[in-house]
């Protein structure tokens, strides 16, 4: 297939793009228009890799770009968004232009282009805190932050395309990703990131909201078999490991692999405010078993225990550490 990937040039989308390219694929990675010509994570990609890409630089907030790059296309995994959480509470009206606006850009393009497949990116925080586990994909959707709103708005649109158009899209749903390149906005780079800089004293939010972690490749899999799949056309689909685990546990966890002991501090601008903080994810993966013989292979605690040290091995190259500045929180 020629496919676009949207986001190509952030942690997930660029491990996805360069699976597609190995997988195949010819790939047309959108990244995001800047004046410096970085491509984000794909300046990284080995040079066969980037030598195998297509990149296309725009805004998924600009229809014309959006439409320029699907031209061609047989398929687009969307996954381009803005997803802190944090700053989502304070400028929200960027994640509906972002999250919702941009959907619309890629939905209305596909459907006039008549492309084969749209695989749309939502998220577990579209759930909310858990009212049921595992979570299924019939649980209810409760937005508990401007991010998680949007997201259910953007899911939400391209399932109303399905349904009023006959527009071929299916709609990943994975849950807590993490792996290397992660932004450090997110809990494990920044409990990562502190240990390999020498600090003992850990900078942390809520320790006991509980998440299903899942290993990027694991999610990189789930991607590409939804499209590849004609059976999950107008389905929603968690991509999650089935395993619960608390951050509080989470951090122990990643101290053992980096063999330290450490001490944690709450940092009260790290924690949510307190009706919209998810307490409790738990993905029921029994969807995607049946539907795209998925199956997570970092899905256990010991698959997490190995997953969080190739993670940790990962920020701890000099290179890579220096990257990431540990002692800022970033929103």
């Amino acid at each position: 297939m020629k496919v676009l990937v949207t986001g190509s040039d952030g942690f997930i989308g660029s491990h996805l793009t360069e699976a597609l390219v190995r997988a195949g694929h010819d790939v047309r990675a959108f990244v995001l228009y800047n004046s410096f010509g970085h491509r984000g994570w794909l300046d990284d990609a080995p040079a066969d890799i980037q030598r195998e890409l297509d990149i296309f630089a725009g805004d998924v907030r600009d229809p014309n770009g959006v439409r320029t790059a699907l031209q061609g296309c047989d398929a687009v995994l969307h996954l381009a968004a803005l997803i802190g959480i944090p700053f989502s509470y304070h400028s929200p009206d960027a994640y509906v232009d972002t999250n919702i606006r941009g959907t619309l850009n890629v939905l209305q393009a596909a459907r006039d282009l008549g492309t084969e497949k749209v695989v749309h990116t939502s998220t577990s925080e579209v759930y909310g805190t858990a009212q049921y586990v595992p979570i299924d994909e019939k649980h209810p959707l409760q937005g508990q932050s401007p991010y998680s709103a949007t997201k259910i708005g953007a899911d939400q649109l391209a399932l109303s395309f399905y349904r009023s158009f006959e527009l071929p899209v299916t709609i990943a749903r994975p849950f807590n990703t993490f792996g290397p390149r992660q932004s450090a906005r997110a809990v494990i780079p920044t409990v990562i990131t502190q240990i390999a800089n020498g600090e003992r004293t850990l900078k942390l939010g809520s320790l006991h909201p509980t998440r299903d972690f899942n290993y990027v490749a694991d999610t990189v899999n789930g991607f590409i078999a939804m499209l590849e799949s004609a059976s999950v056309i107008g389905e929603e689909v968690n991509l999650g490991s089935n395993y619960e685990i608390s951050i509080g546990d989470t951090v122990k966890l990643i101290a053992e692999a980096m063999e330290t002991e450490v001490e944690i501090e709450t940092d009260e601008q790290r924690l949510r405010p307190e009706k919209s903080e998810v307490e409790r994810l738990w993905a029921d993966n029994r969807k995607a078993l049946a539907m795209l013989d998925w199956k997570p292979r970092y899905g256990s605690r010991e698959g997490f225990r190995k997953a969080l040290a190739m993670t940790a091995a990962w920020f701890t190259d000099p290179d890579k550490l220096s990257r990431y500045r540990h002692d800022v929180y970033a929103i």
